[in-house]
């Protein structure tokens, strides 16, 4: 279970060290094997141990690739998936490709989302949290019957 915001240096041949409180986890669990890939709908990357991309892999080989969305989601998510091991310093090197769609500058951030990371721009990061506070404070978000009766 990732949680929690880590700001970070990126080098310039596109490397950074994943915090060490997340680093034992991916080694014990996958031998330090992750899949990067670009987000569907925002500027960043997803970064998935390998266990938990394989799930992911599975349930998009299930849907037809006759159906135009599916085939969509299929040749973005799966087109850009990128395996990576940790570097004996618990680095990954970001392909040029993937640091261009998400628009990473020297500082990042890696994002914990429970089974995933996301990985942004520093400052495209503040930006988007500004945003998402500002729409939770407005109330001016989309109905989702999955969070209708949550609470904290």
């Amino acid at each position: 279970m990732f949680r929690g915001a880590s700001s970070l240096s990126m080098d310039d041949k596109g490397r950074f060290a994943v915090p060490t409180k997340y680093r034992d986890t991916l080694l014990s669990e996958d031998l330090g094997t992750v899949i990067c890939t670009i987000a569907l709908n925002e500027p960043c990357l997803w970064l998935y141990p390998l266990a938990q991309w394989q799930d992911i892999e599975e349930r998009l080989a299930k849907v037809s690739n006759m159906n135009p969305r599916a085939r969509r989601m299929q040749r973005m998510l799966l087109g850009n998936a990128t395996e990576y091991q940790l570097d004996k310093n618990g680095r990954i090197l970001l392909a040029p490709s993937l640091r261009a769609h998400a628009d990473l500058g020297k500082k990042i951030m890696l994002v914990g989302l429970m089974n995933k990371f996301e990985i942004w721009d520093e400052e495209r990061w503040h930006e988007q949290m500004r945003q998402d506070t500002e729409i939770e404070r407005l109330g001016e978000f989309e109905s989702s019957p999955d969070l209708d009766n949550f609470s904290l």
